[in-house]
């Protein structure tokens, strides 16, 4: 069977690792996750993979914390690399070969981020991790998923979310929501359906790179996704 894409990036959130806990990680989750990844690995897809931090530290409001809002986004970035070098871990115990790149230089655990390099390990079958979001604050992971995925010039970005794809409202809130199966990225906007941030998702739209909105809990769903099923939502232009 053939993929219906060569490359792809997937985005995670980090709450998707805690699984049913309320903080920190799954190692349940991280398996079945790295099967996953490892089934469309198999298919000769190259994989680039985005994590959030969101399980070990979010941004907090600065008024609660007292924490300034750039070093709060530091920390969540610190986070993503924890949540990268679990996932890396589950992997590898897979037999998957992975690279984890930062973006903040920390030698002794993770690669710096050099997309050339990023883009090689892909052509040689290695999963790449990026970790530690853009580098700089003020920028989300979705952010950080958006700018990797058009620098390795993927074919599109996979969001695998707790949800099986995009509604007109939220699905765990209002029983009546309608679900997409194919939405442009001006209905999104003009419907205000928060399918990533507005930074992310205008880099997307002006670089034409469709997004997939699907459940990643679902035990082969990312395998459907990548093999052209309709499964979860698609935007496009």
């Amino acid at each position: 069977m053939a993929p219906k894409f060569k490359r792809v990036l997937l985005k995670l959130s980090g709450e998707s690792l805690m699984g049913d806990k309320n903080f920190g990680l799954d190692s349940q989750v991280i398996s079945r996750y790295a099967k996953d990844i490892k089934s469309i690995i198999e298919l000769g897809v190259q994989v680039a993979i985005v994590i959030g931090g969101g399980n070990i530290y979010r941004g907090m409001n600065e008024a609660e914390t007292g924490i300034e809002r750039a070093q709060g986004d530091y920390m969540g970035m610190l986070a993503t690399v924890i949540n990268g070098m679990a996932l890396q871990s589950g992997l590898e115990k897979e037999g998957v070969y992975t690279r984890l790149q930062s973006a903040i230089k920390m030698e002794q655990i993770a690669e710096p981020y050099i997309r050339r390099r990023a883009i090689r390990h892909l052509e040689k079958g290695r999963v790449v991790i990026f970790g530690a979001g853009t580098g700089n604050p003020y920028f989300t992971t979705d952010t950080a998923g958006s700018l990797r995925a058009i620098e390795i010039q993927a074919d599109v970005i996979l969001k695998g979310t707790r949800v099986d794809g995009i509604y007109s409202a939220d699905p765990e809130k209002d029983p009546t929501a309608t679900k997409y199966s194919t939405i442009s990225f001006t209905e999104c906007i003009n419907k205000n359906l928060k399918v990533m941030d507005m930074t992310a998702f205008t880099l997307c739209m002006e670089n034409e790179l469709p997004i997939i909105v699907f459940d990643m809990n679902a035990t082969g769903n990312l395998l459907k996704v990548v093999s052209g099923e309709k499964v979860g939502t698609l935007v496009k232009g």
